[in-house]
């Protein structure tokens, strides 16, 4: 039987979560910027609360990008409190964008809420597919669970990231936050999203991983 963490405990977790349920004000571009758009997707850890503006993680990958002079313009669809349910509510946002490239980051809300593990795939592969169908490059970047959630259920959501980047054949980050979650200064007190110092990782760690999707 998979454990759950005690009510309270899970309570403030998804209020953390959730605590920014709106996408936060993006500069409009210039008409004149006719760059491809590589498109960060998902939720609060995509988003970027509880760090200055221009700190997020797609905010640090847009300067690595320029840094290479590799010329994308980065634009952060991210919402906090998202679930794999919202993210397909907003597909049709993310189309209208007609990225290039897209990074899609969705599931931690789902698992943190418990939510059935196939409802996650079924709305993940939804998310993937009809992305890679419309001409999109997709990468995927993965999330895991505290402990407290049993291995069961650990492993099987884990599975969800590996399993649809094999089906679409896509580059796939297994964890988000690698060499970031743990780390003195890398992580907010609420021991969920990374710090600006975190986010800077987080965007290398990104970078890795579309850099094979990016034409030079």
């Amino acid at each position: 039987m998979r454990k759950v963490y005690p009510f309270s405990v899970l309570a403030c977790l998804l209020l953390t979560l959730s605590a920014h349920t709106q996408p936060k004000s993006r500069p409009q571009s210039s008409p004149n910027d006719h760059r491809p758009i590589l498109v960060c997707f998902g939720d609060s850890l995509t988003a970027g609360p509880g760090v200055d503006p221009g700190q997020s993680y797609p905010d640090y990958l847009q300067t690595l990008l320029d840094q290479r002079h590799i010329r994308y313009r980065v634009d952060n669809q991210g919402v906090s409190g998202n679930t794999t349910k919202d993210g397909v509510q907003r597909l049709p946002e993310v189309l209208a964008l007609h990225p290039a490239v897209a990074v899609v980051e969705f599931g931690g809300n789902d698992g943190l809420r418990g939510l059935p593990i196939a409802d996650t795939r079924a709305n993940l592969d939804r998310i993937v597919a009809t992305l890679h169908h419309s001409g999109i490059k997709v990468a995927l970047a993965g999330i895991t669970l505290p402990p407290d959630y049993g291995p069961d259920y650990i492993q099987q959501f884990n599975q969800t990231y590996t399993l649809l980047a094999k089906k679409y054949r896509v580059p796939m980050l297994p964890f988000l936050l690698k060499d970031v979650y743990g780390v003195p200064g890398m992580m907010q007190s609420d021991r969920t999203h990374a710090t600006a110092r975190g986010n800077q990782v987080v965007a290398r760690n990104v970078l890795a991983l579309v850099l094979p999707l990016l034409k030079k």
